[in-house]
């Protein structure tokens, strides 16, 4: 499962290093290259609620099996895209079965992890997701810049198949739940306190994405590094995410509602100090591994719905990647208005900075009725 949150991962986010090479390749500018960023984020949006309600019966290895095929091809047509309007929509079809994917993943994962630490084993399934921006990422980069963007989603889709061909060999073989069924799925959206923790995540996790889509031009134009150095810049954002991740799952284990908010508060933090650090590139460069470790919000959410969603399981943890999506669009959308109006590179550090802030509002409103958080 970890090897298809890798694959997943750097399907993701290769793009956001090698934003100025697809611009270039297809004819925009580097903020309209971004919104295929956020059209990846929408088909992840919209393809979690569907996929999830829609294979609500389907044994769970066979639906990650095919999920994980879908990607594939998804990453293989972006390769052969022959213009910008042929990539947003090819983007968009690859980000469908992102969700569901995380999602039933995460349900298996926390199946079989011990008392008290599910956070940890979700955690687990990340770390293919955190591995991917020290390993795949600053990889599709390099490959980018030396073969063509179109060799990086060549690279996804293979590593995509081989995550096919392991979850087929490994994941074991169960049932669907019992009484699984689409209404039943469909009942986590009765509950008040899923849509406030996804309400978290949409805006709440957007910073992250403000900074990440547009980290490259931001070092070349302001803080003066080569291009030859992204890969460097990208690999320290991972390792803040790998160290995010597992520190993140263990807090939460700890105490869930308090991580949430720490984090929320940590990150804008360091999302407006990079407004401050980004013309010294060592500074920069140390703090966009801060910005990494804000990822801890991901494990967090995801067992918080697991806790408010009652029966409907899989929805809710498939929900949970649609806001973390919905924030990867909503961040790189706002980081390139803030851009395109002039307000400079820096600029995105100070819209992270707000929309962390912005998902503090709805976490006190989670804490308000702890109670009723399964009603």
């Amino acid at each position: 499962m970890a090897v298809g949150s890798f694959a997943i991962g750097t399907g993701e986010f290769a793009i956001m290093g090698l934003l100025p090479d697809v611009a270039h390749d297809i004819g925009v500018t580097i903020p309209q290259a971004g919104h295929v960023i956020s059209t990846y984020a929408l088909g992840v949006v919209v393809g979690a609620p569907v996929l999830a309600v829609a294979t609500a019966g389907w044994r769970q290895r066979s639906l990650l099996v095919a999920l994980m095929l879908f990607f594939a091809l998804g990453n293989f047509a972006s390769a052969m895209a022959p213009g910008y309007s042929w990539l947003a929509v090819l983007r968009l079809l690859a980000g469908l079965p992102h969700g569901t994917y995380f999602g039933v993943s995460a349900l298996v994962a926390a199946s079989l992890a011990p008392p008290g630490r599910r956070a940890q084993a979700v955690a687990q399934v990340m770390l293919g997701l955190t591995a991917a921006t020290v390993v795949g990422v600053p990889l599709a980069a390099w490959l980018g810049q030396a073969l063509g963007w179109r060799a990086a989603f060549a690279m996804v889709g293979c590593i995509a198949l081989l995550a096919a061909v392991l979850a087929w060999r490994w994941i074991p073989d169960r049932p669907p739940l019992a009484g699984a069924s689409a209404m039943r799925e469909l009942g986590a959206l009765a509950r008040p306190q899923v849509w406030v923790t996804l309400g978290i995540g949409a805006i709440g996790f957007g910073g992250l994405f403000a900074v990440f889509s547009y980290v490259k031009p931001t070092l070349m134009e302001v803080a003066g590094v080569s291009e030859a150095a992204i890969p460097w810049a990208l690999a320290l954002l991972g390792m803040g995410m790998v160290v995010g991740n597992i520190v993140g799952a263990k807090l939460v284990d700890r105490a869930l509602m308090p991580a949430i908010g720490g984090i929320l508060v940590w990150s804008a933090a360091v999302l407006a100090l990079f407004c401050l650090t980004a013309p010294h590139a060592p500074l920069a460069f140390a703090n966009l591994f801060l910005v990494g470790t804000t990822i801890a919000l991901g494990p967090a959410l995801q067992v918080r719905l697991m806790d408010v969603a009652g029966d409907a399981q899989s929805l809710a943890a498939a929900l949970n990647h649609s806001a973390f999506n919905f924030a990867n669009a909503l961040g790189a959308w706002l980081g390139g208005v803030a851009i395109s109006a002039g307000l400079g590179w820096t600029s995105t550090g100070w819209v992270g900075a707000l929309l962390a802030l912005g998902g503090l509002p709805l976490f006190a409103l989670a804490l308000r009725s702890p109670t009723r958080a399964t009603a």
